[in-house]
């Protein structure tokens, strides 16, 4: 059996964790001899009496064969460390994870990607800035990997899922149990266009402790993780941690001085995050990486996400042709438009947004949006 079956085996052994793991493989213990170990074989690895037990008792090549069609039944798929399409960036962890599991389209997995993170409660502030980095940055081509957690990872995750980048899902529970629940039908859209990716087996249920190991991936995975918005006990602030002990790059969206939610994310900028104002802020750190995309390999990924590969206005909905027309006229404060157009925040934003998305309009610094 080849050492990426056996090390998957391990993985799936209730109690088996990354050192343990690690141990066996330096002993060089997966060979094809691994099914005859008795319990004092395995403790030569220094494990425990009691896992030396467990393996020399349910670690066999049956055994492995059923946890892989439990995953094939499950249309789950899995990736090792030892693996060739392994995501690259993950491996500079001190601990990478030996396997992961995903449903979707793992190349997004080694694309240029961007993490954004925040507070599970964020303001109407926050969700918009969120929505917004979101939407532009997936729109330029990269990816945007965050959470699947309620508030702020969600609305980035919905926001990217449109862009020629997509988005990519880290949880911290196997992918046949979502967390929290309400989100079960973005994680199905998120495995049909985008990625899904967990470090935990099949039945694996969420446990406090299971997300700043989830965290870590987040990081890893991205050239930078974006703070949107976060008090100071957010476990966002984990996420940047881990970012910056990777060699990552840290930004951090601020807001105002009087809100909880901004507390976390101005002491990232008091202590040396990069402070983000408009999306350019970010994406001038990587130039070099939208010059390898460049307009082919652009075009290319939108063919294979199903988006168009330019814009023509025949494909806008009613509302956002008018707004499309008005903003030949300008460029516009949002104040502006929301005069112009009589609509209320929400529509507006809404619009603005989906033209966005389309490449039908882009947004300036302060708060001004133009046509393309």
């Amino acid at each position: 059996m080849e050492e990426r079956e056996l090390l998957f085996g391990l993985h799936e052994q209730q109690g088996i964790g990354w050192k343990s793991i690690d141990k066996i493989r330096t002993k060089g213990m997966l060979t094809d001899d691994v099914f005859k170990y008795e319990a004092q074989d395995w403790r030569l690895a220094g494990l425990s009496e009691k896992m030396s037990q467990q393996l020399a008792g349910t670690f066999t090549a049956d055994w492995i064969a059923k946890r892989r069609l439990l995953m094939e039944e499950s249309r789950i798929q899995m990736v090792t460390v030892l693996d060739k399409d392994y995501p690259v960036r993950l491996k500079e962890l001190p601990q990478p994870p030996w396997v992961l599991y995903y449903r979707g389209r793992l190349e997004l997995a080694s694309a240029p990607s961007i993490a954004m993170v925040g507070t599970r409660m964020p303001t109407a502030y926050g969700r918009k800035v969120g929505e917004m980095l979101a939407a532009e940055l997936s729109g330029q081509g990269f990816a945007v990997v965050s959470g699947l957690a309620r508030g702020i990872d969600r609305a980035c995750h919905e926001a990217a899922l449109a862009g020629i980048g997509g988005t990519v899902a880290i949880v911290a529970t196997g992918l046949d149990k979502v967390y929290p629940p309400e989100n079960r039908e973005l994680e199905r859209e998120i495995a049909r266009k985008g990625l899904v990716i967990s470090e935990y087996p099949i039945g694996t249920a969420s446990h406090p402790g299971l997300f700043p190991q989830r965290n870590r991936i987040i990081a890893g995975l991205a050239l930078g993780t974006v703070v949107v918005e976060a008090d100071s006990q957010s476990g966002s602030l984990i996420t940047a941690d881990i970012a910056l002990d990777a060699s990552r790059d840290i930004f951090a969206v601020p807001g105002p001085i009087t809100s909880p939610k901004s507390r976390g994310t101005l002491e990232l900028i008091k202590q040396g995050a990069k402070l983000v104002t408009c999306t350019g802020d970010i994406t001038e750190e990587y130039a070099g990486f939208i010059a390898e995309m460049g307009p082919e390999t652009v075009s290319r990924q939108g063919v294979k996400s199903g988006l168009q590969e330019g814009f023509t206005e025949k494909n806008l909905t009613s509302n956002e042709s008018h707004l499309y027309h008005i903003l030949h006229q300008g460029p516009f404060t949002l104040d502006e438009l929301l005069e112009r157009t009589g609509w209320d925040f929400g529509l507006l934003h809404s619009v603005l947004l989906s033209l966005i998305i389309k490449k039908a309009a882009t947004q300036l610094p302060g708060a001004i949006y133009k046509v393309i």
